[in-house]
């Protein structure tokens, strides 16, 4: 035990000394800072300048005469084609666009230019759809063509089942927090786990690992590794989680009506650290195993992918996760110890997660952290010490069972 716990404290303090380490660390919340910082001073310094815009047309229906000016675009007249086209050559206009006669059956507007353009500005395109709109609706009130311009503006409200509004409503702003905590989570999990399977490539590519048998067992071994990583990668996550509370209060003095519902429950980070270790847990036993199997360490990172390619699969299944949280893939995808730690993260910011899919989730993982350290124990006594040639699958499943 002593050895484990010496194997440890050697691994933490080697980890968080690690310059990449340090910059990993202290890069994203040095990141936000100065984002805030940003968008507190710059608008300040910035002096925004006016210039208005000329834009030609034609009507060729006879009823587009009114609000000519619609933002910063100053809509100009010609009577004929010939008029604009000119007017355009010329540069006295940017653009000019022709409303044909049968534009009330069609809606087909014609916009020529000087540049090749994909679809026109956003500015122009907004600006001609409002000066249409404003003279299809002439003769209502202001309120109905402001409200034809912006006809949608949806709320939506959770009810839980007794018909009450649950407590988690999620949106935008309970999901977001989740959101680049999941990519965080990922990264703290995949630099930990990295460097365990880079160490162990090193040391068994420079022979050390011959010494380190000699005087440890494989279970110890691992151990200590896995351990001594893990509590590296946990202080890179409570940093990131301190900073982050610190960083929203500050910046909701700029941003208070985004940021403003924004905040890091004890709930949502018990469930971070939980998920954090045993993710990691699992990953890095994965790592430690194919690091045993593997006779260089740049073969080893090739072979990682196996198990790295599952754990992002939650990225890909976002917008079925952001339109139904609670649905059976999403559900199985909660299951799965791999892609576990990112679904639940952010299905959290969505949903009310049961309580005992939460346990069966975790009941899963610790299962896995459990098996996957037996079995990887068993790899580190047989192939740890092997050099040049890499064992196939026949081998280790023959390994596992003489064992």
């Amino acid at each position: 035990m002593n050895k484990t716990l010496l194997l440890i404290k050697h691994e933490f303090l080697g980890t968080v000394r690690r310059k990449a380490f340090i910059i990993l660390t202290i890069a994203f919340p040095l990141i936000a800072l100065l984002g805030i910082l940003a968008g507190q001073v710059l608008p300040g310094m910035i002096k925004t300048t006016t210039t208005t815009e000329k834009v030609g047309f034609v009507d060729q229906v006879g009823i587009f005469t009114q609000n000519i000016t619609e933002n910063n675009i100053h809509l100009i007249p010609y009577s004929t084609e010939e008029a604009a086209k000119t007017a355009l050559e010329q540069k006295d206009v940017t653009e000019y666009f022709i409303i044909p006669s049968d534009y009330i059956s069609t809606g087909v507007i014609h916009i020529y230019t000087l540049t090749s353009e994909i679809a026109p500005g956003g500015t122009v395109q907004s600006a001609i759809s409002d000066f249409l709109l404003n003279n299809l609706l002439k003769g209502n009130s202001e309120a109905v063509i402001t409200r034809a311009k912006n006809p949608l503006n949806i709320t939506s409200t959770t009810l839980t089942s007794g018909g009450t509004p649950a407590s988690n409503q999620g949106g935008f702003s309970a999901f977001i927090l989740p959101y680049i905590f999941s990519i965080l989570l990922l990264l703290a999990i995949f630099t930990s786990s990295g460097y365990l399977l880079q160490g162990l490539g090193e040391e068994k590519e420079n022979r050390v690992m011959e010494i380190l048998l000699s005087s440890i067992s494989p279970r110890q071994l691992l151990a200590g590794k896995v351990l001594g990583l893990g509590a590296a990668g946990l202080l890179q996550i409570i940093v990131w989680l301190i900073s982050a509370n610190f960083l929203l209060r500050m910046a909701s003095a700029s941003w208070g009506n985004v940021l403003g519902s924004l905040q890091i429950t004890p709930e949502f980070l018990l469930l971070g650290i939980v998920y954090f270790i045993l993710g990691y847990l699992l990953m890095a036993i994965l790592m430690a195993g194919v690091g045993s199997i593997s006779p260089t360490a740049r073969e080893g990172q090739q072979m990682s992918v196996i198990f790295i390619m599952p754990v992002i699969i939650p990225f890909y299944f976002l917008p079925l996760i952001l339109e139904n949280s609670d649905s059976i893939a999403v559900r199985i995808l909660t299951f799965i110890p791999l892609t576990a730690p990112i679904t639940v993260m952010v299905r959290s910011g969505l949903s009310v997660i049961p309580v005992w899919e939460l346990l069966i989730s975790i009941g899963i993982l610790i299962l896995s952290v459990w098996g996957c350290f037996v079995l990887t124990t068993k790899l580190f006594r047989t192939y740890l010490l092997m050099y040049g040639k890499r064992p196939d699958l026949r081998e280790i499943v023959r390994s596992f069972r003489a064992s």
